[in-house]
Order: structure tokens, then sequence, then C-alpha cells
């Protein structure tokens, strides 16, 4: 049996080059920047994606704390958190999480939009999220990721 020639090709993990990339969140819309993160995390944005394969980026997004929401959806929005314990249910709004520890609404809106398996923990591990303009991560040259969408 003759094949035509155009074979399609599993990308395997030692296949997979990974770049850095930086990504501004001041003054942009929360679930737009997750899921233009998520993307770059997952690997998407590359010709060789395989779903069952690790093949993203790292992702540091800055000034964490200046994300918004429009209209109303920042006094509505409700994080919920269940301890385990009986009566452990609670309830952070956005504008308190914001405040408190803004990191962690970047880090939630993306890690709702993972796989829900060990590869989507994986992935996740290489976001770093910071809420002002400054990251440690000079030494590994990442490059300025442009967000296709401004307000």
């Amino acid at each position: 049996m003759k094949t035509s020639g155009n074979i399609t090709r599993s990308a395997r993990e030692q296949d997979v080059q990974r770049r850095w990339w930086v990504v501004d969140a001041n003054g942009q819309t929360l679930g737009r920047v997750a899921s233009q993160v998520a993307t770059l995390l997952r690997g998407k944005h590359k010709a060789i994606f395989t779903p069952h394969v690790d093949c993203g980026d790292y992702v540091i997004v800055i000034n964490a704390e200046k994300v918004v929401l429009k209209d109303k959806r920042a006094d509505q929005k409700v994080y919920f958190h269940y301890t385990g314990f009986m009566g452990g249910a609670r309830f952070r709004s956005f504008k308190q999480l914001i405040q408190t520890k803004p990191e962690e609404v970047i880090e939630l809106a993306v890690k709702g939009m993972l796989p829900k398996n060990s590869l989507g923990k994986r992935i996740g591990m290489k976001l770093k999220v910071y809420a002002g303009s400054e990251h440690p991560h000079a030494p590994q040259s990442p490059e300025n990721y442009q967000l296709p969408y401004t307000l």
C-alpha cells in the first residue's frame, strides 16, 4: 500500500522548544488575558501542538493588580472555597481578592481553562504571576507578548 507522503506527526516531550513570554495585564479584561495565557501555556499557538503532550511555553503575567472586569461584574463575581469541614464554605468577592491576593485572581482564571488532569497541573506550574511590574525572571530573557486586543 502506497501513502501520499503527508504524514501527521505527533510531538514528543523532547521535541518541544520552550520560550518565555511576558504578558502585561495592565487595564486588560480578566477573561481575555486568561484565555490568551492558557493558549500560550497549552501550546496551541504552535504548529506541533499535540493534545496529550505539554507543548506550551512559560508565561509571566505582570501588573495582576491592574486587571479589570466590565460593568457590575467586579461587584457580582464571587470566589468559592470549601475547607472540608462542616460550615466551611468561604466566599470572597473579586474586590476583596484583588486587594489582598491579586495574583490568585489570574491563577484561578487560567486554571479553569486548562485540562483537569495531571497534564493540566504540570502546565499550570509554568505560569508565574506578579502583582507589580517587576519579576525575577530576567535571566530567562523573556519576550513581550502583545495581546491581540486592547481596551
